[in-house]
């Protein structure tokens, strides 16, 4: 698939076919395009485990539910429960030093050994490890590049995929997470039983509302053809169809028994 079309096709999917196993080769793709993420000080922040729901008791699923995470424990076939290493610092130096040998952190841009060891280990990395709010903050934004080339890459391979909360106790314990391990999100992956596209795209304000050009208080503005461009090639894409969705849920509901 056209990665614009990847993203344009991505929905939080909330109704999985259970019956339908997901092929172990695309978890391990899904895992390599996290894998694949840019990070900094090319360290391993982004941890992941990966269970099948058919392996997890009953009684762990459901005490691994939270109030807004609750029907999709019971219809995905596939939970990988992410998390971010706050030891990243570790092997920092040598892994820079690594890089800096390969030719990806070139000397003409003041890359060396000393500037790793004084300057971006010393001056920069250590310090931003030790504290805790830029150490969560470095792990969160790094840990989050990966899970989003994982749920496009799940898209890629025709999965649903939706990424929500879930209760950390519980999964600390069931699955033996380390203490140095900061829970991020569960990505549901599987097979949809709902409309692939979810009904429609969800709403999202003008760009003018987020984006600035310059500085803030002047909104990015439209270049001319781009919107659609864009909507030729498949990102953006229709607004949902309350009526049709709503129908749709009606069916979902009476199909897996559950309240409406």
């Amino acid at each position: 698939m056209e990665f614009k079309k990847v993203v344009g096709d991505r929905r939080t999917i909330r109704f999985f076919d259970p019956t339908r196993p997901v092929e172990p080769e695309k978890i391990q793709i899904i895992l390599e395009a996290a894998n694949l993420c840019s990070r900094a000080v090319n360290a391993d922040f982004a941890k992941a485990i990966v269970c099948l729901r058919e392996e997890l008791p009953p009684e762990t699923i459901e005490a691994l539910k939270t109030p807004t995470t609750t029907t999709q424990f019971d219809l995905a076939p596939v939970f990988i429960f992410w998390y971010g290493d706050t030891e990243f610092v570790i092997g920092a130096q040598d892994r820079l030093k690594e890089l800096h040998h390969l030719g990806a952190l070139p000397s003409t841009h003041g890359w060396s050994d000393t500037f790793v060891d004084e300057v971006a280990v010393g001056q920069v990395v250590g310090p931003m490890a030790k504290d805790p709010i830029a150490n969560t903050w470095a792990v969160s934004v790094e840990t989050g590049l990966a899970i989003a080339q994982a749920m496009l890459a799940g898209v890629n391979e025709g999965l649903g995929v939706g990424l929500h909360a879930f209760n950390t106790e519980t999964a600390k314990k069931a699955l033996n997470v380390p203490d140095h391990w900061l829970p991020m999100w569960v990505l549901f992956v599987g097979y949809p039983a709902e409309d692939r596209l979810g009904g429609g795209a969800r709403p999202r304000r003008p760009l003018s509302n987020s984006y600035y050009r310059g500085s803030y208080g002047i909104p990015w503005e439209d270049i001319p053809g781009v919107k659609e461009q864009l909507r030729a090639e498949g990102m953006l894409q229709d607004g949902m169809d309350a009526d049709k969705r709503h129908e749709e849920i009606r069916a979902l509901a009476d199909r897996f028994g559950l309240p409406l």
